[in-house]
């Protein structure tokens, strides 16, 4: 029997190549029909606190991850709001959960020791994320290293409701991702947002020429024995499979990256921008069937537990 894997998304930032190669496409591939897709709408709460923010976010990460190529008929997509047995579960799990679970999750230590305010959001949050894993008899949670302990408290908080009112919640094990290398940005960091050097998912052809042209580069002369790490070198061989071998100068390095990412980003961009300025409906129509199907399994979850508790 095929196992049944979930994938959270957090709607927050603009996406960039770094994601979709580091995380989305790999996820969309191995998609089946037991997996689930969720926008953790809920989740952004801790950090999103301005409606029209959140709406935007939501639309955008949905619609991404359809023009990505998403299979929505197989796979089940939708907003975390859309299914309140996620939040009915989450009630019920706050009190088989130790708060030692909660003093040592990463998310909180990390806030804390910066001095920041924390809310019970934030300190709730691997609780909730436990309620999106365990709602759906979850096998399987694909995670980043930094992730695995999410999974590992949901375990835990499964196996502490198993010991008190019986075998009614599957444990889920967490799967690190298979690493394709750190994906550099323009000045051969880590891409990311916050270092302000990343190549738009879906940028305009003159955003796209712009963030490559910005790619730091040297004095020396590019060669693929000497350059093989560098950020374009390294961009190339992820895009196409292949290695960018001959060059006259980083000049021309640049626009072959350009013109491979030109060409594999184009399709992908004009969904985007199809779905999110003429086709939102359609997108809303596809989160919706996929929340209709995600609320048929998390009820049977649901039904479950609550007779577990003695209150069905």
């Amino acid at each position: 029997m095929s196992k049944t894997v979930l994938t959270g998304i957090k709607p927050t930032g603009t996406l960039h190549i770094g994601n979709y190669f580091g995380a989305m496409k790999p996820a969309i591939e191995t998609a089946g029909e037991h997996s689930y897709f969720f926008i953790a709408d809920y989740h952004a709460l801790t950090t999103t606190q301005n409606a029209k923010e959140m709406a935007e976010q939501v639309k955008h990460i949905a619609c991404a991850w359809l023009a990505c190529g998403l299979h929505h008929g197989t796979a089940a997509f939708y907003r975390q709001s859309d299914v309140p047995e996620i939040f009915e579960l989450t009630t019920i799990l706050n009190n088989v959960t130790a708060k030692g679970h909660m003093d040592r999750a990463h998310a909180y230590k990390d806030a804390k020791a910066k001095g920041k305010d924390v809310n019970m959001g934030l300190y709730n949050y691997p609780i909730l994320m436990a309620a999106d894993i365990l709602a759906f008899d979850t096998d399987i949670v694909p995670v980043g290293k930094d992730q695995q302990q999410h999974v590992e408290i949901a375990s835990d908080i499964a196996k502490s409701f198993n010991a008190i009112f019986g075998n009614t919640l599957k444990i889920p094990q967490f799967a690190i991702k298979k690493d394709i290398g750190t994906i550099p940005g323009l000045d051969g960091q880590k891409m990311s947002k916050s270092y302000n050097n990343v190549i738009p998912l879906f940028g305009t052809e003159q955003e796209l020429k712009k963030a490559v042209m910005r790619i730091t580069t040297d004095s020396t002369v590019p060669t693929i024995e000497t350059h093989r790490d560098h950020a374009i070198y390294h961009i190339y061989r992820i895009v196409t499979g292949a290695e960018l071998r001959t060059v006259t100068g980083w000049g021309d390095a640049k626009l072959q990256l350009l013109d491979v990412l030109e060409t594999y980003l184009k399709d992908m961009r004009e969904k985007y921008n199809k779905y999110m300025n003429e086709e939102w409906y359609i997108a809303e129509q596809i989160l919706t069937a996929g929340a209709e199907k995600a609320r048929k399994k998390a009820r049977e979850v649901l039904q479950r537990v609550r007779k577990a508790i003695g209150v069905s």
